[in-house]
């Protein structure tokens, strides 16, 4: 399990310093039309649309936007016809580190455009589908916080029908299962008193590039940074690790 959950230790703490609060607010109104277009328009019968509409509330976006989010995507909101589908972006960044791009597009062009200027301006190069994607595996993530028994969370888990946890920061474990089981897993948690603040599907990389050049971190981070900055991108997942002060120095 061990470094399973280094890159969400990493984009937590970046997200301390992250001030582009707009454009995370597209990101999660994007995440919102989506799941309600590809189901039913009712949270409580869509668990993508449930988990979607939870992280923009904890983003602090406002009722009337995620409303209207769920209007778009169910089709009942006038005057905005753009179909956004989700896709996967592959490539590589300094020291040869593979990058997983998600992004919901309307415009597939724009957004290949988009990404290729940032890799390329940034030390990477946006590679075919399939360059990367082999180093990782899709699972579903719940995260818990408030973990004062391990013992319990280790039984809720396995009742959950779980594959593994890792407890990652003080009090907070990351419990993973098969993404057909996220929605049964996360709900035992609960059943069984634990906090679940979020429930996602996460890819994970099977092995990790050891950057220690202080300048390849920054390049990195940089990179990252830039691809996150455009709207059509939802997620950037990366398979390196740095040492803490490293990434201190980094993200600061």
């Amino acid at each position: 399990m061990s470094g399973h959950s280094k890159w969400a230790t990493i984009k937590r703490q970046k997200a301390v310093v992250d001030a582009r609060k707009g454009q995370t607010f597209t990101q999660l109104s994007r995440a919102i039309i989506v799941a309600a277009r590809s189901g039913v328009p009712d949270p409580a019968l869509n668990f993508q649309l449930r988990t979607a509409i939870d992280k923009a509330k904890a983003a602090s976006i406002p009722n009337d936007n995620i409303e209207r989010a769920i209007a778009k995507g169910a089709g009942t909101f006038g005057g905005d016809n753009a179909i956004f589908e989700a896709i996967r972006y592959e490539g590589y960044g300094p020291c040869g580190v593979a990058i997983l791009v998600e992004a919901l597009t309307d415009n597939r062009n724009r957004t290949a455009a988009d990404l290729r200027v940032a890799f390329s301006k940034n030390g990477g190069n946006l590679g075919e589908v399939g360059c990367v994607s082999w180093m990782f595996e899709q699972k579903g993530v719940c995260v818990v916080l408030g973990v004062v028994d391990e013992e319990q969370l280790l039984e809720a888990s396995l009742e959950g029908g779980a594959q593994s946890y890792e407890m990652t920061e003080d009090q907070m474990a990351e419990v993973f299962t098969d993404l057909a089981n996220l929605e049964a897993l996360s709900q035992t948690l609960k059943d069984q008193g634990f906090k679940v603040t979020e429930a996602e599907f996460r890819w994970i990389p099977s092995n990790s590039v050891e950057v220690t050049d202080p300048d390849q971190v920054r390049s990195l981070f940089k990179l990252i940074d830039t691809l996150e900055g455009l709207d059509d991108v939802q997620n950037v997942t990366a398979n390196f690790e740095v040492a803490d002060e490293l990434m201190a120095l980094s993200i600061s």
